[in-house]
């Protein structure tokens, strides 16, 4: 099991890694959209997609990581104060209490939505815009399943750490 958790937080840190690149890419890509309009009055609609699609794989992507890292948001009054024990509780019954049942409703809804894009294979809605809004849209699924893999990843680290701090 062990190993099963450290493969899968390789797999999230490679990917998030990975996807940092996009906020390069999105930076390009808007100064190039800023030098096609306002130095040579060219309207550059798939690169304005392309920033579009680049910013929702990096958050869509980016949240599992977030979480791996322990770098998500969190009102800081008490926990900042807690004992390690106490924020590992902390974190535990969020994950299970509202995490992992909001990951199950995003699925919930989210894997029609997705279904349905892919049956009619949904581009753009502008004319020259990119094609593959269906790709986008299947990020939604993904995004909830991997995060909610991550959230039971790190409540199975934290009852590990307890069982071991307890034979100790």
């Amino acid at each position: 099991m062990k190993t099963l958790s450290q493969a899968f937080d390789r797999f999230i840190g490679t990917l998030g890694r990975m996807i940092c690149w996009l906020s390069l890419v999105m930076t390009l890509a808007t100064f190039l959209i800023v030098i096609l309009r306002y130095g040579f009055q060219i309207s550059a609609t798939p690169v304005r997609d392309a920033v579009v699609y680049c910013h929702a794989v990096l958050i869509l992507l980016g949240i599992s990581y977030t979480l791996l890292r322990d770098e998500h948001v969190r009102v800081d009054l008490i926990y900042s104060r807690m004992t390690p024990f106490k924020k590992e509780a902390v974190n535990l019954v969020g994950a299970l209490v509202f995490l992992l049942p909001l990951c199950i409703v995003i699925l919930i809804y989210t894997v029609p939505y997705a279904a349905a894009s892919w049956r009619i294979f949904e581009s753009s809605a502008e004319v020259d815009g990119l094609p593959g809004i269906f790709l986008l849209k299947t990020l939604l699924p993904v995004s909830a399943g991997l995060l909610l893999l991550q959230s039971l990843n790190e409540a199975l680290k934290t009852l590990v750490k307890w069982s071991q701090r307890k034979r100790a």
